[in-house]
């Protein structure tokens, strides 16, 4: 396989709000939280910030694949980790008076969990979609490793530009 282009589109619902407690739940809870996707090697370069009590949010990522001993690797500026462990960051944080965002959670959305025949679809057709809903069994906001069912993966064609 050649290199090729891949979009990746997550598309979140079931958001958890503006608050939250803390995780000993002895601190002050966490106020304006919002959620946004972190840029590797940059975490404080988030695209498109989004409200905690949104309806929905949704992100697309332009990334490129190739064939590798593990199968087929994606890469972007927005995929994190080391070919076979791949993984896109939904960093959850406040967002202060000034804007300014201070992240305090991180949900890691597992490239390496998409089933091959998914994701040779998704490189086929061009997009890849990983639907999820970001409030967890507590409440909060969804965090920590994030796998099937907890997100489920779909190829589908890109639309033309």
């Amino acid at each position: 396989m050649m290199a090729a282009m891949l979009r990746i589109r997550i598309e979140a619902d079931h958001l958890p709000g503006l608050t939250c407690p803390s995780p000993d739940g002895t601190d002050p809870p966490y106020r304006n939280i919002h959620v946004a996707v972190q840029r590797r090697d940059r975490p404080a370069e988030l695209l498109a910030p989004q409200r905690g009590d949104a309806p929905s949010a949704t992100w697309t990522l332009e990334c490129t694949t190739a064939a590798s001993p593990a199968g087929t690797d994606i890469r972007g500026p927005y995929v994190q980790g080391r070919p076979g462990g791949r993984f896109v960051y939904l960093s959850w944080g406040t967002v202060d008076d000034a804007g300014n965002f201070a992240m305090f959670r991180r949900a890691k959305l597992m490239l390496d969990a998409v089933p091959a025949e998914v994701l040779d679809g998704a490189v086929a057709g061009g997009l890849l979609v990983g639907r999820l809903g970001l409030t967890d069994a507590r409440g909060g906001p969804l965090c920590a490793r994030v796998v099937p069912p907890a997100i489920t993966w779909t190829a589908e064609r890109a639309p033309r530009p």
